[in-house]
């Protein structure tokens, strides 16, 4: 593999080491204060750091009418509506069941790809994803059946699922502001910024109340999702994604679970049997798949 290679399979163990503790942290933003409230909190802060990150090192920060709107697309989907069923989802299953639904994001980039942009990946690439794909149904399945079919637990996967496609329409109209020319940390600036101004806009008509929990847990699982979580995993992903392309960079999603079940098993509770250990070994595999698998493109 090329060093460019190695550096990028690198910035996606950092994206998932920070990623899979996440998912716990979304947890300590439930309750006091309103969902969408917590997301603009979340990313409204994220993208002011930065813009002043971009005015700091003198990055170009005015986009063309193609590239602003590529990131309000990409704003929309990847912050706006991913993340506001991401928050749901938590709501109802253990953060580590959600960590684990967006595994699946690689073979959705995949198949979206390929149909809207005439991408073609290796049959290994396809192996890689799909190998993945049953590793999550084998993980959230055990979920859903360990509770038998528990109403709670079947919508919290859905929810997760329909987080888990626009993420991948995100991924999509990010690249669409590469192919414009857009650079990639002023692009994902602009991007939350639009997110977080949609939300805004839906939560002032539907009447959300825009409150801030003054705990020192909220405050600081916030700073953490907006600064790591945000700031710097984002800017990461959407970087490495220019080198190694969308769909290996969205395995960083696979390789969450790990660190997200470990995390939920010490802070949450959770219990995860045999099956959700083949699941996880079944997406691990897969990952190795996608690493070997040459890049193949239109």
């Amino acid at each position: 593999m090329s060093r460019t290679t190695l550096l990028g399979i690198g910035g996606v163990l950092v994206c998932a080491m920070i990623w899979g503790t996440t998912w716990y942290a979304i947890t300590l933003q439930l309750g006091a204060v309103a969902t969408i409230a917590s997301i603009v909190w979340r990313f409204g802060l994220a993208s002011a750091v930065l813009f002043l990150g971009c005015l700091v090192f003198r990055q170009n920060l005015k986009l063309t009418r193609g590239q602003h709107l590529a990131a309000l697309a990409q704003g929309a989907f990847a912050f706006s509506i991913s993340y506001s069923f991401t928050y749901a989802s938590e709501g109802h299953v253990a953060s580590a069941i959600v960590a684990v639904t967006f595994a699946s994001l690689t073979f959705i980039n995949l198949v979206l790809f390929r149909v809207a942009a005439g991408q073609r990946a290796a049959a290994v690439s396809w192996g890689g994803a799909i190998l993945g794909l049953v590793g999550v149904a084998v993980l959230s399945g055990s979920e859903v059946l360990g509770t038998g079919f528990d109403r709670r637990a079947a919508l919290g996967v859905g929810l997760a699922l329909v987080a888990v496609v626009a993420s991948a329409f995100g991924n999509f109209f990010a690249w669409k502001g590469q192919v414009q020319g857009s650079a990639a940390i002023p692009s994902t600036a602009w991007a939350m910024a639009y997110g977080t101004g949609l939300l805004v806009i839906y939560g002032l008509v539907t009447g959300v109340e825009f409150t801030i929990d003054p705990t020192f847990t909220y405050i600081g699982s916030l700073l953490y999702l907006a600064l790591f979580g945000s700031v710097i995993a984002f800017g990461l992903y959407f970087t490495i994604a220019r080198v190694i392309g969308y769909a290996m960079a969205s395995y960083v999603s696979a390789l969450t679970p790990p660190v997200a079940m470990l995390v939920s098993v010490l802070f949450e509770g959770a219990h995860f049997g045999w099956s959700a250990l083949l699941g996880l070994l079944l997406v691990l595999s897969g990952q190795v798949l996608m690493i070997r698998a040459p890049r193949i493109a239109a």
